[in-house]
């Protein structure tokens, strides 16, 4: 990995790079998903089909889209006891965080013949989305998880899972298991834009749901972006990244091997490293070129170190923290002599790691914060997928016949400054 100085010009490139990176879809691809939604929801089930047998399962057919329950019964026996108490572990643990999240309806009466408040109610239907993994054999199943707990939490009525199935149209028993544990109520074999413009739209097999969420490649972030409004959506998500701010007490493998574990998830992944000291900057290149031929996916985090890597040496930890707000990256971990010292300087994150023992995969699969997180800079302003994505909040306002008279001239003045005048008269006929 190349190590730069901060602050200079070429650092400064570098950051530019790696924050632009991802959203920037091209007319081409804007274009043939447009498409694709267009033609499912005109054509329904048919349209859908047609895309599922030309790209995921030759021979699939509309009647078996549908996981049947003999499906999940075979599956839920096919899974070994290991990863069955794993799983169960991380369902736990997500549960227990996410359950804290849960708002209340409210209610107050603080001025006289005034009630206000605002109910809080779940969608009736959320769909989630789940990549396939590679032909199945790489089922993300914390996806599964991540997506349908804080649905089921929220009261969501019905949960609806789509992912693409193989070229034989099974889907992993581990991701159905884990879709049963999770209370998923239906899974259907359909992955890419067609699968969100189903979700969006409905067909004659899968039901329109009201909020979309989960990750996926450009295709389902595109798809994503076009429906949204039309249906909800959790966000616009870009390619994974990772951002260790680190001094001389840290383990350079540690965190070669931290950086290397999301630069493995796609060639536009970004893993970063701003440290004051020169020294562990070194260690920690010399151990990423080390360690990356071991990888089983060792082109594609080459492939990402090579492009959206960097090293960046600063001053000291409060010109790195300055970068790490300014980049505001999806995972920022934090090996330092005394992270919680600096825990507080932190404004931009997708999601925070604390410590030498506390690795990006301990939230990826098991701490219990929701993994669906902004990228490429939009922790700014965007947050973690939440509870509170399958909520919808209702304002109620009611006033008696004197509270009303007391702020009516208040009213109309306002209404009548907007140039609103039908406004003001629906004040001030009841004024009469």
């Amino acid at each position: 990995m190349k190590i730069t100085t901060y602050p200079s010009k070429a650092a400064d490139y570098k950051l530019l790079q790696i924050v632009d990176r991802g959203l920037d879809f091209k007319k081409k691809d804007i274009a043939a998903v447009s498409r694709i939604l267009e033609d499912v929801r005109r054509g329904g089930d048919q349209a859908m089909i047609g895309y599922v047998n030309r790209f995921d399962s030759p021979r699939l057919r509309v009647a078996q889209l549908k996981v049947s329950a003999a499906e999940i019964k075979g599956a839920k026996k096919s899974v070994d006891r290991s990863f069955v108490r794993s799983l169960k572990r991380a369902a736990a643990q997500i549960e227990s965080f996410h359950r804290r999240q849960l708002p209340r309806s409210w209610f107050a009466s603080e001025r006289p013949g005034t009630f206000l408040g605002q109910m809080v109610n779940p969608v009736d239907r959320a769909g989630i989305y789940v990549p396939g993994g590679k032909e199945g054999k790489t089922p993300l199943v914390s996806s599964v998880l991540m997506g349908a707990i804080p649905a089921k939490i929220a009261g969501v009525k019905q949960i609806v899972m789509v992912t693409p199935a193989t070229k034989s149209g099974k889907v992993s028993p581990q991701m159905l298991a884990a879709a049963d544990l999770a209370g998923v109520d239906a899974v259907f074999k359909v992955g890419s834009a067609w699968g969100i413009a189903a979700l969006t739209y409905g067909t004659q097999t899968i039901p329109r749901v009201d909020v979309v969420v989960g990750p996926g490649n450009i295709y389902v972030t595109l798809a994503k972006k076009l429906v949204a409004g039309t249906v909800g959506i959790d966000m616009i998500a870009g390619p994974s990244e990772i951002l260790v701010i680190a001094d001389d007490s840290a383990d350079p493998d540690h965190i070669a091997a931290d950086l290397l574990s999301q630069a493995e998830h796609d060639v536009l992944s970004s893993a970063m490293l701003i440290t004051d000291s020169s020294k562990l900057a070194e260690a920690v290149s010399r151990s990423v070129e080390k360690q990356l031929p071991g990888l089983t996916r060792k082109e594609i985090a080459a492939g990402s170190i090579d492009r959206y890597g960097a090293i960046l040496v600063v001053a000291d930890m409060d010109t790195a923290l300055d970068l790490a707000n300014r980049i505001a990256p999806e995972h920022l971990e934090l090996q330092v002599r005394d992270p919680f010292a600096h825990v507080g300087q932190i404004r931009n994150a997708g999601a925070v790691f604390i410590g030498a023992y506390t690795p990006e995969p301990v939230g990826d699969y098991i701490a219990g914060p929701n993994h669906v997180l902004p990228t490429a800079g939009t922790a700014r302003f965007a947050s973690a997928l939440s509870v509170e994505h399958f909520l919808k909040k209702t304002s109620l306002v009611y006033y008696s016949k004197d509270a009303f008279s007391k702020e009516a001239a208040d009213i109309v003045r306002l209404a009548e400054t907007e140039g609103l005048t039908a406004h003001a008269n629906a004040v001030k006929i009841r004024l009469k």
